[in-house]
């Protein structure tokens, strides 16, 4: 459903070693940066729809907004845990540590992180344990 999202962050060196850490947790790859700009995974075209590309841009800390979240998705659970353990590690705050959320459904498997800019994020799998 998503394509592309852009987000801001004021501290651009931050905001990198906070998502390089957790998008390396969930195998997504950093594509493209510079002094205003950081890219993770990959643009959609016409060979590839089903892509989704997030944005990172150097610019005023996002207003509060506690509803306002972005979720990507995990592999499996242990890549859930690695996104949260990595955030922590890298400057983020916890904001909901690994664990069922079952009033989603019986096998919702998420954890939450505000990055450094404030941005809360959160990781999820819907697989069954296996």
């Amino acid at each position: 459903m998503i394509d592309h999202v852009s987000i801001t962050a004021p501290d651009l060196a931050l905001a990198a070693r906070f998502y390089d850490a957790v998008m390396v947790a969930l195998g997504v790859p950093a594509v493209g940066r510079s002094e205003d700009w950081l890219g993770y995974g990959r643009r959609a075209d016409a060979a590839q729809p089903g892509r989704s590309y997030l944005s990172v841009l150097r610019d005023a800390a996002p207003g509060e907004a506690p509803r306002r979240h972005w979720c990507f998705k995990a592999p499996d659970r242990a890549a859930v845990d690695a996104f949260w353990r990595a955030g922590l590690a890298a400057g983020g705050a916890d904001d909901g540590a690994p664990g069922l959320r079952p009033h989603y459904h019986p096998h919702y498997y998420a954890a939450f992180l505000r990055d450094p800019a404030g941005n809360r994020i959160e990781a999820v799998c819907h697989e069954a344990q296996a």
